[in-house]
């Protein structure tokens, strides 16, 4: 068979395998996917209507989960940059820190940069 014809098998093959999973796996395959080719993730915390703080080259964000009961906690935590002046550039001072927010009391917007 031909490397053409076995690249077109796989494809259609990979194609009806996440055609027939739930959204929720395909979602999970998706995330998976992405976060191994990695993203350049920005988070932005907010007071009220106040930007607070933006941590950028953030390649994901993790939902914590407990060590006995592996159940998810009410908080998700990554690494990146703190962008102290909210210029979406690492500058001179700005170091790359672990972080972690609430899912309930934190307003935020995690989103990928694409500008830079």
């Amino acid at each position: 068979m031909k490397t053409s014809a076995k690249l077109w098998l796989i494809g259609i093959v990979g194609m009806l395998f996440i055609g027939g999973c739930t959204q929720e796996t395909q979602n999970s395959i998706s995330r998976s996917i992405q976060n191994w080719t990695g993203t350049n993730g920005v988070l932005d915390v907010y007071a009220g209507e106040k930007l607070v703080k933006r941590f950028i080259k953030i390649d994901k964000l993790s939902t914590a989960y407990g060590t006995n009961d592996n159940r998810p906690r009410p908080y998700r935590y990554g690494y990146g940059y703190d962008d102290r002046n909210f210029n979406y550039k690492v500058d001179k001072g700005e170091k790359k820190v672990y972080f972690e927010f609430s899912d309930y009391s934190t307003s935020y917007i995690f989103y990928e940069n694409d500008a830079n």
